[in-house]
C-alpha cells in the first residue's frame, strides 16, 4: 500500500509537474494544445537535462510527474526518465499516443521502469467520432488495444477525454465505453481554445452545467476516480448538489467536497485527486519540450526556462505564479464569488478568451450571492 500524500503547501511546492518531453507525434488531433509535429525538435531537453530536471522536481517536494507530448514514446530514453523519477519516489505517469508504438512490449517496459499510471486518450465512443477528432484512421482501435495491453501487464489505466461542442452530445455513449475498460481514473478535460483547439466550437455555459450534471451522477455510479480538468467551477456545482443532498458540512473552505473528489488514491493505488483545488500555477507547473516554464500547458505565459533559471524559484517567486495564487486578485464575478478559493475558474480559458489571466471564467452560469468580505 502506498503512503498518503503529505499536506503540500502550494505556494511552496506544486503537487503536479507536467513535462512535455517532445512535440513529435504521428497523430493530428483537432484540439492539440501543442500543435504537435511529426519530427523531434533538436532543441528538446537532452537525457542528462531531463534527469537533472527530475532531480529538481523531486527536491521541490512535488509528488506527481507526468511525461507528456506530443507522443512521449517517440523518445527512446523515456524508460530511463521514468526509472529515475520512480527511484526518487515520484509517482510517474505518461500519455503515449495511439500509434503502432503502443504495443505490449512498450507497456511492459514502462511498467518495469516504475511507471505508476498510464493514460490513453479517447474522445469518441466509436471509430467514426474518435478517429475524426484524432486525425488518423485506426486510432480508436489502437486505443482499445492499448487498454487491453495495460490490463495484461498490470498497469493502472487512465482515460483522458476532451469535451467540446464537437463531441459533448456523445457523453452517454462515451461513459458506457469508459466503464467497460477496467480503468482507475477518467480525466475529463473541457476544451481550452488554444493551439489547434482554437478552431473548435466552444460549449455554452449552460451546456457546461448539463455536462456537470451528467458527470456528477456518473461519478457516484463507478468505483474509479472521475477528475475534471479546466472546468474548476465543477467543484462549485458539486458543492451545490451535495448541499441539496444534505451531505455537506463546514470545513476550512467553508464547504466540503465528497470523499470521492479528495482522496489521494484510486483503486489499486493509482494517482488520485489532489486533496485541494489545483489550478494553473497553483499546485501545478508545466515544462515545455525545450525547457520553458509555464503555469500550465494551457496558459502560454513563459515565466523562465529550466536551462537558465531555478524551477523552484520561478514557481515560488515569479509574479505571474504569485498572482495566480491570489484569489482576491480575481476580476469580475469570480472576484466576488464565495467559491473563489475552492474554484478560481479556469485561468487558462480566461486568458484564451480575454487576454487577462484574472478575468472571470467565461463559461460559468453562477452568479455570486455573497459579498466577498463574508
Amino acid at each position: 500500500m502506498m503512503k498518503e500524500l503529505p499536506d503540500i503547501v502550494f505556494p511552496v511546492s506544486p503537487l503536479i509537474v507536467i513535462w512535455e518531453i517532445t512535440q513529435a507525434c504521428d497523430l493530428a488531433c483537432r484540439h492539440c494544445r501543442a500543435e504537435a509535429i511529426d519530427w523531434r525538435d533538436p532543441r528538446e531537453l537532452t537525457t542528462e537535462e531531463g534527469l537533472d530536471l527530475i532531480d529538481r522536481v523531486h527536491s521541490m517536494g512535488a509528488q506527481v510527474m507526468v511525461l507528456t507530448g506530443g507522443d512521449p514514446a517517440k523518445r527512446e530514453d523515456i524508460f530511463d526518465l521514468i526509472r529515475h523519477g520512480s527511484e526518487l519516489g515520484l509517482r510517474m505517469a505518461t500519455i503515449p499516443a495511439a500509434t503502432k508504438k503502443l504495443a505490449p512490449e512498450l507497456l511492459r517496459k514502462l511498467k518495469e521502469a516504475g511507471l505508476s499510471q498510464i493514460a490513453l486518450s479517447l474522445d469518441g465512443p466509436s471509430p467514426e467520432v474518435h478517429d475524426t477528432f484524432r486525425g488518423v484512421q485506426g486510432a480508436f482501435e489502437l486505443t482499445m488495444k492499448g487498454a487491453e495491453y495495460a490490463r495484461t501487464v498490470g498497469l493502472p489505466l487512465q482515460i483522458n477525454t476532451t469535451f467540446s461542442k464537437y463531441n459533448s452530445e456523445y457523453f452517454d455513449e462515451m461513459a458506457e465505453v469508459v466503464k467497460s475498460l477496467d480503468i482507475v481514473f477518467w480525466e475529463v478535460f473541457f476544451l481550452v481554445p488554444m493551439g489547434r483547439g482554437k478552431l473548435l466550437k466552444q460549449m455554452s455555459a449552460r451546456e457546461y452545467e448539463k455536462l456537470f450534471e451528467k458527470l456528477y451522477e456518473f461519478s457516484k455510479e463507478v468505483d474509479f476516480i472521475v477528475k475534471i480538468t479546466e472546468a474548476q467551477h465543477y467543484r462549485r456545482y458539486v458543492i451545490e448538489r451535495e448541499r441539496k443532498n444534505k451531505y455537506s458540512e463546514e470545513n476550512s473552505w467553508g464547504v466540503e467536497l465528497p470523499d470521492r473528489m479528495t482522496r489521494d488514491f484510486g483503486p489499486g493505488g493509482s494517482i488520485g485527486h489532489a486533496p485541494k483545488g489545483v489550478n494553473a500555477g497553483n499546485g501545478y507547473v508545466f515544462i515545455s519540450h525545450i525547457g520553458d516554464i509555464y503555469p500550465s500547458g494551457f496558459l502560454p505565459l513563459k515565466t523562465g526556462d529550466v536551462r537558465h533559471d531555478s524551477l523552484a524559484e520561478v514557481y515560488k517567486e515569479h509574479s505571474v505564479f504569485q498572482l495566480l495564487r491570489d484569489p482576491d486578485s480575481l476580476l469580475g464575478k469570480c472576484g466576488l464569488c464565495e467559491y473563489r478559493t475552492l474554484c478560481g475558474g479556469s485561468r487558462s480559458r480566461a486568458y484564451a478568451m480575454t487576454g487577462n489571466i484574472m478575468a472571470s471564467e467565461p463559461f460559468c452560469v453562477y452568479q455570486p450571492t455573497h459579498d466577498r468580505s463574508e
